[in-house]
């Protein structure tokens, strides 16, 4: 879903210099005590997530992305027999999405296996190798369900984001901290990162000053890090994500915009796939499928009043969507008062509550 445009958008044009000492490797503890940088129209205030519940209030309704992060990580072996003997290789698996025959995945070194192969992940999880390209393999499990997931839980790391990754090793703290609250349907391969910074307390204090809540899903995948590789953004090719938003889900949303008040996606997978279910004329579907919407400056949004989400990577579609909804000079303002504060940027770092003028 592209909007039409006028002059081309440069790449460069969301680009920023961001210090590598701004990059969060580790959560806030609490979750709620994680920074939150508010820009309501023109005015800016630093603030804390925990004060939330004294900026919303009857009225609002936070629409949570409720997907569930699987440890999709996996160091596994693959046995072939030579005339020496049998060779042994370790090979890494990161999974990215089920497909119609099994996972896709991308191994490390991928050179080292062919199609039939086996890879054994310990004692309790083996996948067979059904085929491999340029862009990586499928791999068939020999558990499925409610087994593979368990296997899953024993054998598997969180897959961190590269930028994280490249600092540290996942480790066990990472199965709760990049994990949401109110994680439920698994099948993300990346957190909705906004949403970590909610804890029980916080959503307790939401509930009490009137905040309502609404679940919809949406299965992040790796493409969320992809970099945009061509000059004139506009012509960037999105990757695609499955999402449900149900028919409770869709009431609740067109149910609070019928009574004037504020539909508030926390993050931006979350602000996606409700736009992608949304009629032109701010009706929101239910809605069961893939989505490849890309929003950029000069989209006209259908349900979304504001958005609290955390701060992107420079030149990412993510950067263009929050500068879709508040304008790319105040974000580029917005950025700068960030990096000059301190804030703590990307998936374990701070947060912001944008708030365009008029809502």
């Amino acid at each position: 879903m592209r909007q039409g445009h006028k002059p081309p958008m440069k790449l460069e044009d969301f680009d920023f210099h961001l210090p590598e000492t701004l990059i969060a490797t580790r959560p806030a503890r609490p979750r709620s005590s994680a920074r939150l940088l508010l820009a309501q129209g023109d005015r800016t205030r630093d603030l804390h997530v925990r004060d939330l519940a004294g900026l919303l209030g009857p009225g609002d309704l936070l629409v949570l992305n409720d997907t569930r992060v699987i440890p999709a990580r996996l160091s596994g072996t693959r046995a072939r027999q030579t005339p020496q003997g049998e060779a042994v290789a370790r090979v890494e698996i990161t999974l990215l999405e089920p497909v119609a025959d099994g996972w896709k995945a991308l191994a490390k070194p991928l050179r080292k296996l062919k199609p039939a192969e086996v890879i054994r992940f310990g004692d309790t999880l083996s996948a067979e190798v059904v085929s491999i390209s340029d862009a990586g393999l499928v791999l068939r499990f020999d558990a499925s369900g409610d087994a593979f997931d368990a296997a899953l839980a024993r054998v598997g790391a969180m897959p961190l984001p590269p930028y994280i990754a490249a600092l540290r090793p996942p480790d066990e703290a990472d199965r709760q901290d990049y994990q949401t609250v109110w994680a439920r349907h698994s099948g993300a391969v990346a957190a909705p990162t906004a949403s970590l910074h909610f804890d029980d307390d916080l959503l307790q204090r939401l509930a009490e000053k009137g905040v309502r809540f609404t679940h919809v899903t949406l299965h992040v995948g790796a493409g969320t890090f992809l970099p945009v590789k061509v000059e004139d953004v506009t012509t960037h090719k999105m990757h695609g994500e499955w999402g449900e938003v149900t028919p409770e889900a869709a009431q609740a949303i067109n149910d609070t915009r019928a009574a004037g008040g504020r539909v508030i996606p926390v993050g931006t997978t979350a602000l996606r796939l409700i736009e992608s279910a949304a009629t032109p004329d701010g009706r929101v579907q239910p809605f069961e499928g893939v989505t490849e919407i890309f929003i950029y400056p000069g989209y006209r949004f259908r349900v979304t009043d504001a958005l609290m989400t955390n701060f992107h990577l420079p030149k990412s579609t993510l950067l263009m969507l929050v500068s879709a909804l508040m304008g790319q000079e105040r974000v580029r303002e917005l950025y700068r008062h960030a990096v000059d504060s301190g804030y703590r940027f990307f998936s374990y770092g701070d947060a912001s509550l944008l708030i365009p003028k008029g809502s």
